[in-house]
């Protein structure tokens, strides 16, 4: 089974491909007939458009502060075509934005590469980290938009347990950064959850440990016991730690103590 590569160029390349082929999933469920109205039930505060124009407009908003390589975070209103385009309900119209929108990002992403100085309100200000992050949401919000229309979520083992990855080390940086942030409310004494993908082969090691120590939550990639577990595919147990499906829906399961999970869920939110 695939894993990403510790290359910086080989990992940057990867991402893009997966922003690429994010887009032209999206693409092909606005043009397929789906209701742009209908409501995204994972993101129930936006409809389908709504969530596409989201979606396009994050990738337009990366582009730009990568291309003029950014030191600081360029306002939303700067950015051309940042909400679509201007008539609503026109699936021809939202497919031929997201193609631009996906092209042009993707292009500057590849000829920035992974190590151009960029704004970025994370640990690393790279274009890299910009590529790591925009394969991950658009895999999430790809994921909401076939959860609306009906469609199986199928994401590559390698990018989804990067994302598990990435959103782990996000909260690491929130509670060094954000101290009074409600993922403070995380820490305590001699909690742990585990995180188990049963589909994968050990060269993937797909498997996590999240401690709630009093002072820090901290994870390492493994085996082991803990206060509670969360087991099933690996796609389920990505789109479950990021609130797309419940953690006992699908082919999952949870061992142990449920209610901390559910706690670790309501207080360790992103996107």
């Amino acid at each position: 089974m695939p894993t990403l590569t510790q290359e910086p160029q080989a990992r940057h390349d990867r991402y893009c491909a997966e922003i690429a082929l994010q887009v032209r999933q999206l693409r092909d469920i606005v043009t397929s007939g789906a209701d742009l109205s209908a409501t995204v039930p994972t993101c129930p505060e936006w409809s389908l458009e709504q969530l596409v124009r989201h979606t396009g407009g994050a990738l337009r908003w990366v582009e730009l502060n990568v291309r003029t390589r950014s030191e600081e975070e360029v306002p939303e209103t700067d950015v051309p075509f940042y909400e679509g385009p201007e008539k609503h309900g026109d699936p021809d119209a939202l497919d031929a934005w997201l193609a631009e929108t996906g092209e042009i990002t993707v292009t500057t992403l590849r000829e920035a590469g992974p190590e151009a100085p960029v704004w970025s309100w994370g640990w690393e200000r790279s274009a890299g980290f910009w590529a790591r992050r925009m394969a991950h949401e658009q895999v999430v919000h790809g994921a909401d938009a076939a959860l609306t229309v009906g469609r199986r979520v199928e994401v590559a083992p390698e990018i989804a347990a990067d994302a598990i990855d990435e959103w782990l080390e996000i909260v690491e940086f929130v509670q060094r950064t954000e101290p009074d942030d409600e993922a403070a409310e995380l820490r305590g004494p001699g909690r742990s959850i585990h995180l188990h993908a049963t589909d994968t082969d050990e060269q993937l090691n797909a498997e996590w440990v999240v401690e709630l120590t009093e002072d820090v939550v901290r994870w390492r990639r493994g085996h082991e016991k803990a206060t509670v577990a969360l087991r099933g595919p690996l796609t389920e147990v990505l789109l479950a730690f990021y609130r797309r499906l419940p953690p006992d829906g699908g082919q999952l399961e949870v061992l142990g103590d449920r209610k901390l999970l559910d706690f670790w869920l309501r207080r360790a939110t992103f996107g």
